[in-house]
């Protein structure tokens, strides 16, 4: 039985008891018969009337819960974009509102399992494809070893060279692979302690002092005397001043240079920003340089990027620390990464 012709029929057994005992007071009132017919009709009339107008506000009831359960069978199918009219009593809006709420969340939902499973199918992609390749070397050079191929021992040794090399990139990749696992499902406990920006800048120009020379490359290094120390895990934040001091290497033209700016933006965070001078970014790459995988050469050649998980990793671990990383850049005119490191404060000792 519909909600509707529920009410209607208890609103009639009500209205028919109530004209039942009026019309049996009526009748030891010792009215004229005349009366009594005359209060019966108007009291039917009144019942009647108020029959109508009980059917009429019990419409906007039934289009709500109507509306609620179209609604409720569109989300059973799959569909989260539609919307309840607010209609009805105030209880039935606010109904309404919840109901919208939950519908819209349970889209954001939807489509976060969509890109998901979206980037779940393009990681197993890109993985295969950066393992095969080097697979794929080594298992060539080694079969050319142990068929005896090669019988000179300088090429003999430069095979070993590569296959040393094409291990050594499975093994980083690996390694990367296992990081971003691990950022993702927050195994890397955040543990900051006080460190200084010009030695973790000292530290991270160290360890790529030969690319730098091989390339030539000019370091300009821009860092005020006096800068408050910050609270960041200092071999996770050395990492991520890596990978993106490799990127500007790499994509930096020999004998250019290569600008570091550290400087406080508040009471809060201190930004260093790296500055190259290679071709830039187009915008269509922009929103998506620190994917997983993406590299914005298409055709994904090693010799112009790496395995694409650098910036993903960098971007994880800046957000672990609280902090905030972007790009900068136009095509032509080279790019600006920064990130944000917390500031050291006292009151924080304790935790640190």
């Amino acid at each position: 039985m519909k909600l509707r012709v529920y009410l209607l029929i208890a609103s009639g057994v009500s209205t028919g008891m109530i004209l039942l005992s009026l019309f049996i007071c009526y009748q030891y009132m010792l009215l004229k018969w005349n009366d009594v017919v005359l209060l019966t009709t108007v009291t039917l009339v009144a019942a009647g009337v108020s029959m109508l107008l009980h059917f009429m506000m019990t419409r906007p009831l039934e289009k709500a819960i109507h509306a609620i359960t179209q609604e409720t069978t569109h989300i059973a199918e799959g569909h989260f974009q539609g919307q309840v009219p607010m209609i009805g009593p105030a209880e039935f809006q606010k109904l309404a509102t919840q109901f919208n709420t939950m519908s819209s969340k349970l889209n954001e939902s939807f489509q976060r399992l969509k890109t998901a499973e979206a980037s779940r199918k393009e990681l197993v992609a890109n993985v295969s494809h950066d393992l095969r390749t080097p697979m794929a070397s080594i298992q060539a050079f080694v079969e050319a070893l142990q068929d005896d191929v090669i019988q000179d021992r300088d090429t003999f040794n430069r095979y070993l060279q590569t296959i040393r090399i094409e291990t050594g990139r499975l093994d980083g990749l690996i390694q990367e692979l296992f990081k971003l696992s691990q950022l993702d499902a927050g195994g890397t406990e955040f543990a900051p302690e006080l460190y200084h920006v010009d030695h973790l800048l000292l530290d991270g120009l160290q360890s790529l002092a030969f690319h730098l020379e091989e390339k030539k490359l000019q370091i300009e290094v821009d860092v005020p005397d006096r800068l408050p120390p910050v609270a960041v895990m200092p071999q996770e934040m050395k990492r991520v001043l890596s990978n993106i001091l490799h990127n500007a290497i790499r994509y930096s033209p020999a004998g250019g240079t290569i600008g570091i700016k550290a400087e406080q933006i508040s009471d809060l965070f201190i930004r260093l920003q790296i500055e190259d001078q290679g071709e830039g970014i187009e915008e269509q790459d922009m929103n998506r340089i620190f994917d997983r995988f993406y590299r914005a050469d298409p055709s994904r050649n090693r010799s112009s990027g790496g395995a694409g998980l650098g910036l993903a990793i960098a971007k994880s671990i800046v957000q672990l620390h609280g902090g905030k990383i972007g790009v900068e850049s136009k095509p032509g005119q080279g790019s600006r990464f920064w990130f944000t490191l917390p500031i050291y404060k006292e009151q924080r000792q304790e935790e640190l």
